[in-house]
């Protein structure tokens, strides 16, 4: 497919309620070399303890996501000028099985990094960044940048290892997390008791609460995330309740 022909639709040509939806109406595309960045839903919520639902996130953004323009406000950048990007549709998963659906997912990823694509995803709850990170961090490990209320760096929860609260501490402790180049961001609200991430503190993770990102302001913050990051690969996970958390 030629790369002009790998652009959103134009919403002053065809109205935003029509045809079907597609991630930031982005065509729908294959895994093939020939894409650089592919939007992925992640229709996955079998790692909750408490509300279900966000399965049908990716459905949700696709269809919100026909409002977005073309070019960012503040910087300018127009992102379709500069790459080609296409919505690659969901990951495979088992809605009757955690663990198969995890290896079902690992293996779609595996699949984008051959092809040498960069994916962006909707998940999805947050064990989804697990299976992500074992399919793209497997020969190196990422830095982290977590924009989140909790780190999700217990040991278990329920009795379970593999979950939404476990996520980031599987990652570190399966060698796909860079602890040196880890910064969590937004971490708010009640905790279980001390050891909520306290995990990662020991481990090197740069931890940043809501009050300390008030305190430092959002340039400093910036510049302490770009400090810990530095040069290196980067997985970027933002948990919804990082924003909000009603």
């Amino acid at each position: 497919m030629p790369h002009r022909q790998l652009r959103p639709v134009d919403a002053t040509k065809v109205p935003r309620f029509a045809d079907v939806a597609t991630f930031m109406r982005v065509p729908r595309h294959g895994i093939e070399k020939e894409i650089d960045i592919g939007l992925v839903g992640v229709p996955f919520d079998l790692g909750l303890n408490y509300r279900s639902g966000p399965r049908d996130a990716p459905a949700a953004v696709r269809e919100a996501s026909r409002l977005i323009r073309l070019a960012h406000p503040v910087s300018g950048v127009k992102p379709y000028d500069l790459c080609k990007v296409a919505d690659l549709g969901d990951a495979p998963v088992n809605p009757m099985s955690k663990q198969q659906s995890l290896e079902m997912i690992q293996g779609f990823y595996e699949l984008i990094r051959d092809a040498g694509i960069r994916p962006i995803s909707v998940g999805g709850d947050h064990t989804v960044p697990l299976p992500i990170l074992r399919a793209l961090a497997r020969r190196q490990p990422v830095g982290l940048l977590q924009i989140d209320a909790h780190a999700d760096i217990l040991d278990e929860l329920c009795g379970d290892k593999v979950n939404h609260a476990t996520a980031m501490r599987r990652g570190h402790e399966e060698g796909l997390i860079d602890a040196r180049r880890t910064v969590q961001i937004g971490l708010r609200g009640s905790r279980f008791g001390d050891d909520d991430i306290k995990y990662g503190q020991d481990a090197g993770y740069r931890c940043i609460t809501i009050d300390e990102y008030e305190a430092m302001g959002r340039a400093a913050a910036i510049d302490e995330i770009l400090r810990v990051l530095g040069d290196g690969p980067v997985y970027v996970s933002l948990d919804i309740d990082g924003l909000d958390p009603s």
